[in-house]
């Protein structure tokens, strides 16, 4: 039997963790991104045809959400890309890269455009209100102003302004060798500032509905069901999926789109769990956790018959039944 002062602890330590990403700020060596320097004197023109970013008017400093689409629109990747004056950094999910680097090269015809892993760098991030100062007392000096969306070189590091999961929050890409120390300086601080795990931050994404390509997305997802409109610029040039996109936004009536879920009791259920509707399936669990601010919540990409907040489903996974409500999103 397990002591009850373990999960006494456990229990205060993840309170801890929650005040610091609510309060102060929580940091993590975020494992799985993929950096990569995009170099050649193609690089605005080819990514601006083969993302949904809008590169070709983007400002040195800036950071700019992005997809990597089929023709007909469906996700291969998310990313978020660094605008710099030598070249432009893509943070991507590893196993995101491989599928859009398959996609890139079959379109790479004669464009001067290369792809250098930077397998030297580690991509940390801070989360919560106070990140900005949790990036002082690291790095020392002034890493502000920066406002949302932007960056500045402070030597080795690259240091972002960026929501990545919807929250304030600062990115820092840094040198391999550099990572340990500058996450043992942000919890070092203690009190509300703190070591996190990626679970922690996945109820931060779940709760202002984040969605993750592959995660909560399939083969099939066309961006704009799964709310991914912070990644698509609006009124650009011509780029791959550009049509499909077009004519969902022009004509509206997307019969599926991602929603929250309030999940009644403590258990969270599986992903992927069915989500029921008089009966029939609407749609799939792709995301659960339990947050301290809202219960145990999770994301589903629902059928437009259940696109209504406060319809009552049925969650129905191996273990049983749980009753749930549709959200808008962000959870409020």
């Amino acid at each position: 039997m397990e002591n009850p002062a373990t999960n006494e602890s456990r229990a205060a330590s993840a309170d801890a963790i929650d005040r610091a990403l609510r309060a102060g700020a929580g940091v993590l060596a975020i494992s799985g991104r993929k950096i990569l320097r995009v170099v050649g004197d193609d690089r605005i023109s080819f990514l601006h045809g083969m993302s949904s970013g809008n590169f070709k008017d983007a400002a040195a400093g800036s950071i700019l959400p992005a997809l990597f689409l089929t023709e007909h629109a469906h996700l291969l990747a998310d990313f978020f890309a660094w605008i710099d004056v030598a070249g432009i950094f893509l943070d991507i999910d590893s196993t995101q890269w491989e599928a859009a680097r398959a996609h890139l090269e079959r379109l790479i015809v004669a464009d001067d455009v290369e792809f250098e892993d930077m397998s030297d760098t580690v991509l940390i991030d801070i989360e919560g209100p106070r990140a900005a100062e949790a990036v002082r007392a690291a790095l020392g000096g002034e890493a502000a102003p920066l406002t949302e969306w932007r960056f500045m070189r402070r030597g080795e590091f690259l240091i972002g302004n960026l929501p990545r999961y919807g929250s304030s929050a600062y990115s820092i890409i840094a040198p391999a060798n550099a990572a340990a120390r500058v996450v043992a300086q942000v919890a070092g601080l203690g009190g509300d500032f703190q070591a996190v795990q990626p679970d922690a931050l996945d109820v931060i994404r779940i709760e202002n509905g984040i969605a993750i390509t592959g995660v909560d997305t399939g083969d099939k997802t066309i961006a704009l069901e799964a709310r991914l409109a912070r990644a698509i610029a609006p009124r650009k040039g011509c780029y791959v999926g550009q049509e499909t996109i077009e004519r969902v936004t022009a004509r509206g009536g997307l019969r599926k789109r991602l929603f929250g879920l309030r999940i009644e009791g403590g258990r969270v259920p599986e992903r992927g769990a069915a989500v029921m509707l008089s009966g029939k399936e609407v749609g799939r669990l792709t995301s659960a956790a339990c947050s301290a601010k809202f219960g145990v919540i999770g994301l589903a990409i629902l059928h437009h018959s259940a696109c209504q907040e406060g319809t009552a489903l049925l969650i129905a996974d191996a273990i049983g039944e749980i009753g749930a409500k549709v959200s808008e999103l962000p959870f409020h």
